[in-house]
């Protein structure tokens, strides 16, 4: 048994590297990708003192075994607040700093405003394929020995030999063999024996990748502005001269032009040697828009998820080092690493895509907003149906908001009819179009006019039914029904991907023929093509646009009249701009209003707002359907009327005397684990803690819950929840420390936040 340490034992005598470090130390300030808030600090070594810098990986011990471990220098001083001995820096992993200064005072922001470690949001931020330097491979150079470098004329050399040597003291960097036998104009042999003589030495170089060829680009010119737009831009543009920060809300309504004040934005902007970031909300966007850019810009950057590790490598060296003028992305472009940064614009800021639903939980909006203060820089903020958040922000005279309230070339807004199908004979017998529905696809087609039928359910059927239990058929790991996928046989979880054979008796009662119930993508496009069937179909949905590039070929085909009648989910709801499109349907505009979540009135207004915004954009005009069985709800009346303050005015007032967002802010903490009693037991003893805590707190903290979610069960695990609410941000994250530091689950039991939560479920 070992001796237990007397107070009066002398610490252990440091090692002469350890004193030297001591005496004239440099301390690293790491953190590490753990949920812990702690900096760690750790004694640079003599040999890595002129190499590191704030932004680099480095491996470091760590915990109690002295765990090689990855962490993020975060900063570089001579002292540290501690008088433990420390441990040493063990390597440096990246030549150059993956993060500058300000974004490294960004991420911090984000752990402190969204509860989760510093550590853990350096790690999601910096892209796999730039950590491993994806598309580059190490190769070997040569560089002349040091003392050449005084001249070759003391040498005894052949001819070759000696020009071989001149190259490389005059390159000003080490040269691959290639590149050196080509500008000696040799072979590899003479090469080979200056190595063996020592005259040259070989060193390890990384080849940068290549950038992603995008083809060849025609510049066109900018188009001319209605007196709307000229007024907008006019503002945007005296914030960017006078190189004032501002966030502008940009309320346009459809087909009002927004783009092209971007676009003319961004010129400004880039005429000044300045970057600028423009974050859009779906990947099936994503062409478009940089088909758009591309025609203005020379130089257009990409950062989406359905890149390769090497082409976001290559895309965040090329921003990195300030060749590109315009970075259009999804959510994680926000972090683009631009030198220049001159402007952030957020197109359909309204989207809940741009909320990041694993940790880091971060909002794209609310980062933007934070990226543009501390760089002092206008952020615009563009949709023609805005947060409600974004607009009361705006009416507090926090944000500017500018209108753009009528469509380019005096265009009027298509009318919106809204089909109550509760008594429609199609609909009660289980087809999905309606008998107008019908009639009006048939008139659009037979005058050669395109459709676009939006229904946000992908799958055949949503409910695997059975006559006897009256019960859908549920995925075992979740409670969710399975959605019967026709094309691939299989019933499926959305939620975590089970699938299986669909059942030939019910699991519960052994009862034979089960129902397929409800109507999904995949159905609706049987329907259609059944109904009209020398029409050209197209669906899109996750489960058709697979494939790297489909998006893009997809839409490329329906703008040049290849399709007639494209459908799909919410994919297809927003930012298409298809001048021939004469008729949208909304199949069933009552698919998110009924479900029990605050913003679901919220996100009803702006998908059938978004979807019927896809037409009558040219000269042709165009109309909406929209089948609800819900037809008199408030909701649904404004939006057909297209009116979107009407509609805001009333949910304001309802989430005011709810005391619910935008005038609060929520907080929504999750407990999850295999046994759904000690779950329970869990959530009530930690909400008693919060209870508890939240009396010494100076501004007043609602607690409600704990309470099942939901969806009580998701992959395995039962899940209760309990939401915090306050005016005001600070109690919030005030409080979840306060309790964090003192709570120990059990059983299997752990818990996250989510704060500003979107999805309730």
């Amino acid at each position: 048994m070992s001796r237990q340490p007397n107070l009066f034992d002398l610490p252990p005598e440091p090692t002469p590297w350890e004193r030297a470090a001591e005496e004239d130390r440099l301390v690293a300030a790491i953190v590490i990708n753990r949920p812990v808030d702690t900096v760690f600090h750790y004694l640079v070594p003599q040999e890595l003192r002129d190499l590191i810098q704030p932004g680099q990986r480095v491996r470091v011990p760590f915990g109690k075994g002295d765990q090689p471990t990855v962490g993020y220098c975060v900063d570089v001083t001579p002292t540290a607040p501690t008088s433990k001995r420390l441990k040493t820096v063990l390597e440096i992993l990246d030549r150059e700093p993956l993060l500058s200064r300000p974004m490294l005072e960004l991420t911090r922001w984000i752990g402190e405003r969204y509860l989760c470690s510093w550590g853990q949001v350096l790690e999601s931020v910096v892209p796999a394929g730039v950590k491993k330097q994806a598309g580059t491979r190490e190769i070997v150079c040569y560089e002349a020995a040091h003392e050449l470098q005084n001249g070759l004329d003391a040498l005894s050399l052949p001819a070759k030999q000696k020009r071989i040597l001149d190259v490389l003291l005059h390159a000003g960097e080490p040269l691959a063999v290639d590149e050196l036998s080509r500008r000696a104009d040799c072979g590899t042999g003479p090469i080979r024996t200056l190595r063996e003589k020592r005259l040259i030495i070989p060193v390890k170089r990384r080849t940068t990748p290549s950038a992603i060829d995008i083809g060849p680009v025609t510049i066109e010119t900018d188009l001319n502005l209605n007196a709307d737009q000229q007024h907008v831009l006019g503002e945007i543009l005296k914030l960017i001269r006078e190189g004032r920060h501002e966030t502008v809300l940009l309320h346009g309504v459809t087909g009002s032009g927004k783009t092209e004040v971007y676009i003319q934005a961004i010129r400004e902007v880039v005429s000044y040697g300045k970057q600028a970031i423009v974050l859009v909300p779906e990947i099936s966007l994503t062409p478009q828009t940089i088909r758009r850019f591309r025609s203005r810009f020379p130089s257009v950057a990409v950062l989406h998820s359905h890149l390769s590790d090497a082409e976001r490598h290559a895309q965040w060296q090329r921003i990195a080092e300030g060749e590109v003028q315009v970075i259009v992305g999804a959510r994680s472009a926000i972090f683009a690493p631009c030198p220049h940064l001159g402007l952030i614009i957020i197109d359909e800021e309204h989207e809940t895509t741009f909320k990041q639903q694993t940790s880091p939980r971060y909002h794209a909006r609310e980062v933007a907003r934070e990226r543009a203060r501390v760089e002092k820089i206008p952020l615009i903020l563009g949709s023609a149906t805005p947060t409600l958040e974004s607009l009361l922000r705006a009416r507090r005279k926090h944000e500017m908001l500018l209108s753009l309230p009528r469509r380019v070339e005096q265009r009027p807004l298509p009318p919106v009819v809204v089909v109550d199908t509760r008594n429609d004979p199609h609909v009660t017998r289980g087809e999905s179009i309606g008998r107008a529905m019908r009639v009006a696809i048939g008139a659009a087609l037979q005058d050669k006019g395109q459709v676009i039928l939006f229904l946000n359910l992908r799958g055949y059927s949503p409910v695997l039914w059975c006559g006897r239990c009256g019960k859908g058929i549920q995925c075992p790991d979740c409670d969710i029904t399975l959605t019967w996928h026709q094309d691939r046989k299989r019933a499926v979880c959305h939620s975590c991907d089970y699938e299986t054979a669909a059942p030939e008796v019910c699991p519960g009662c052994g009862m034979p023929g089960l129902k397929y119930l409800g109507t999904g993508t995949q159905r609706l496009e049987k329907e259609v093509e059944a109904k009209f069937p020398d029409a050209r179909v197209l669906r899109m949905d996750s489960d058709s646009m697979k494939k790297p590039g489909s998006h893009d070929k997809a839409l490329d085909a329906f703008r040049h009249g290849e399709i007639d009648i494209l459908l799909g989910t919410q994919m297809i709801a927003k930012g298409l701009d298809f001048p021939n499109v004469t008729l949208v349907g909304v199949i069933n505009a009552d698919t998110l209003l009924h479900q029990p979540d605050l913003r679901s009135a919220e996100r009803t207004f702006q998908l059938i707002a978004q979807v019927a915004g896809r037409t009558g954009r040219g000269k042709r005009g165009g109309r909406v359907l929209v089948q609800s069985a819900s037809p008199d709800e408030p909701v649904i009346q404004k939006a057909a009327k297209h009116d979107y303050l009407g509609f805001a005015n009333l949910e304001l007032q309802h989430r005011k005397d709810m005391l619910a967002p935008p005038f609060t802010h929520l907080a929504r903490i999750i407990f999850r684990g295999p046994e759904e009693s000690i779950v329970q037991a869990e959530a009530r003893r930690v909400a008693d803690l919060f209870k508890e805590r939240a009396k010494g707190l100076p501004e007043r903290v609602r607690i409600l819950g704990p309470a099942p979610a939901p969806i009580l069960k998701l992959k395995k695990h039962y899940r209760y929840h309990l939401q915090l609410s306050s005016e005001t941000l600070p109690p919030l994250q005030m409080l979840w420390r306060l309790v964090q530091k003192e709570v120990t689950l059990e059983g299997g039991v752990e818990f996250i936040i989510d704060v500003d939560p979107l999805d309730m479920r």
